[in-house]
């Protein structure tokens, strides 16, 4: 009976958390896409803008412009090729996802931020709740996962074997395993996707899953390259179980 309800619950928390996370991600989506569209089209403009009088701008002009052209980016548009872009959102619903995760496991990469008052508030709140609710559901599936290490050790113990040797083995398999399944398997997935080398894929994958975050290598995120629609939300997912597995380390 209690292995039947510690499922139950663990079914509930990992519902209730990905609920949490779809919940967020639409209302960001809510509140910043028409700000960034207008954003958007007003850097569309000023290249348009540009585009008609660089000929003969005076340097405090082209200055102003260069400033202009500086925040635009900052704020993650980029006023390259043609109109067709300001459609693209970074806060459709998959970019809006990715980002209410990279905000409860506190990677923040800060390419993609509230820019909006009620964002900013709500990402406040969302936080709040939402970094507490992450540990309790990485500690949930770290658990799971040591359930799963558990079992291993009893199957090599009931073989004969000594349970330091057990411990050591154990420990080295969950290790080998995961550095294969988080690092570097999906650097060659970032190989292939971004066009970044090997070892920026292998850089990114352990600045995300430490959480440090730098942002300098974020994902989907090139203006000239076409990405399959849900790549953001696979990394998402990604990262969360890579999370989970540095979790089980540090239990180990």
């Amino acid at each position: 009976k209690a292995m039947c309800s510690s499922k139950l619950q663990t079914g509930l928390l990992v519902a209730g958390y990905f609920v949490y996370l779809l919940v967020g991600a639409a209302v960001f989506q809510a509140l910043e896409r028409t700000a960034e569209k207008q954003e958007k089209i007003a850097a569309a403009q000023m290249k348009e803008a540009f585009l008609q009088n660089f000929t003969h701008l005076t340097v405090a002009e082209m200055e102003q412009f260069m400033k202009h052209l500086t925040e635009a980016i900052q704020n993650g548009v980029y006023p390259v090729g043609n109109v067709s872009q300001i459609e693209d959102s970074n806060w459709d619903f998959s970019n809006s996802f990715f980002f209410a995760g990279t905000v409860v496991s506190t990677i923040g990469y800060g390419t993609v931020r509230p820019k909006t008052a009620g964002g900013q508030i709500f990402c406040v709140f969302f936080a709040l709740f939402g970094i507490p609710l992450n540990i309790v559901f990485l500690h949930r599936v770290g658990k799971m996962l040591s359930l799963l290490c558990k079992k291993l050790g009893k199957f090599l113990y009931e073989k004969g074997m000594r349970k330091k040797k057990i411990k050591s083995l154990t420990l080295l398999f969950f290790l080998a395993t995961g550095i294969l399944v988080f690092l570097c398997l999906p650097s060659v997935f970032f190989q292939i996707t971004e066009g970044w080398s090997y070892s920026e894929g292998i850089y990114f994958a352990f600045i995300t899953l430490s959480t440090i975050g730098f942002g300098d290598y974020v994902v989907g995120k090139q203006p000239d390259r076409n990405y399959f629609s849900y790549y953001r939300t696979l990394v998402a997912i990604w990262i969360l179980f890579g999370l989970a597995w540095i979790a089980l380390l540090f239990n180990l």
